[in-house]
């Protein structure tokens, strides 16, 4: 049977969405992500041989899970996949799960439990049809991709040194297209110190540690320029509108198409720690996704075969490297062929409009099925 013709609804998949999108999982909570593991393993513990691998720095856990398989053990297909979103709980309040004609709303409905989904689903389809796949399946959902994936990048490079094939199902590109490279990202953590005093007695006293935040901020975002980008997403500091603020923290990112770039970007902004007028500003490096250099050639065959899927499902699948690091980072950096952004077509993610096209479920779904019947 041609697995694009499996009788996928994108109707029905959209219910059985909607109680992963009603459970909140922002990166931060790790509870919450692990209610969200609960759902995913219920929902593939009807198919595979699940295991719930404990959490660690203070994140949630992971759900691993492997599909019945002649070769069992053998190198196969990696699906992997985050299940935590960058809306807080309470987020359902201001973008409920709602569906408007061929658009559907919620937290972390595009990026990514959408395609999460989808990969489920097209397993699913597959064993019910009684299909097998020339090799065997595994799904990792992990719990911290989007501040990084510092708990289970070791996890992730492991499980993907096991396999022969990767595929991301995250958001696909506004044409619908794949991603086949990605930029490096870096992160940095800011601090400075700065000297209190009363700001209404004594304010010529003190030395402000989030002025001088704000003069960094100013600075370091005019660095950014075609080769490198740089941006404050983060600020925390003060506790009372009456001190002149001794600390302050920020979190940076910066973004480079190639590691030289990133590199440099790098060297330009650790170059700004010192001290000044008597305030000190200290940089410290946080977690790095390398650079995924596109056109390897196992990556590129398997978009090969993804575009001859889509042609079959009547639209072109265009491929490109792309920003907005993934895990898919991680597995192309190592050499393995991957293939990202195989999920939904939507748009407005990290946003309170983030929404997808509900019929981009039976297509990906159809697309990613297609995937694990022709990788060999």
């Amino acid at each position: 049977m041609d697995p694009l013709k499996l009788p996928f609804d994108a109707d029905a998949m959209l219910a059985g969405l909607r109680p992963w999108i009603e459970c909140e999982s922002p990166t931060w909570d790790a509870a919450a992500v692990d209610r969200m593991m609960d759902l995913a393993a219920y929902d593939l513990a009807q198919m595979a041989e699940i295991e719930r691998i404990p959490g660690r720095m203070g994140f949630g856990g992971c759900v691993r899970a492997r599909f019945p398989h002649p070769n069992k053990g053998e190198p196969g297909i990696l699906i992997v996949g985050h299940m935590d979103t960058v809306h807080p709980i309470g987020t359902l309040a201001v973008l409920p799960f709602k569906r408007e004609g061929d658009i559907c709303y919620g937290p972390g409905i595009m990026d990514m439990k959408g395609g999460n989904y989808a990969s489920v689903e097209a397993i699913r389809q597959l064993i019910a049809a009684g299909m097998q796949t020339p090799l065997p399946v595994t799904v990792l959902f992990t719990p911290d991709e989007e501040v990084g994936t510092p708990s289970t990048r070791e996890l992730i490079e492991a499980e993907a040194a096991r396999n022969k094939y990767v595929l991301v199902p995250e958001p696909a590109r506004d044409d619908g297209g794949a991603v086949i490279g990605r930029y490096a990202i870096a992160r940095f953590n800011l601090r400075t110190h700065g000297l209190p005093s009363h700001a209404g007695a004594r304010l010529s006293e003190g030395k402000s540690a989030i002025a001088a935040m704000a003069r960094k901020i100013i600075e370091i975002e005019a660095m950014t320029g075609d080769d490198c980008t740089f941006s404050v997403g983060v600020i925390h500091a003060g506790q009372w509108v009456n001190c002149v603020s001794s600390v302050c923290e920020a979190e940076a990112l910066s973004m480079a198409k190639t590691q030289g770039d990133l590199d440099d970007g790098v060297a330009r902004l650790m170059a700004l720690a010192g001290e000044e007028n008597g305030v000190s500003f200290e940089i410290t490096r946080g977690v790095t996704r390398p650079v995924w250099e596109p056109d390897q050639p196992g990556t590129m065959a398997m978009f090969e075969i993804a575009k001859d899927l889509a042609r079959d499902l009547g639209f072109e699948l265009t491929g490109t490297s792309s920003g907005g690091g993934s895990d898919g980072n991680f597995t192309g950096f190592m050499g393995i062929p991957t293939l990202d952004s195989l999920g939904v077509r939507g748009k407005g993610l990290h946003t309170l409009t983030e929404h997808i096209e509900v019929a981009s479920l039976a297509e990906r779904g159809r697309l990613i099925a297609g995937m694990l019947m022709r990788l060999s």
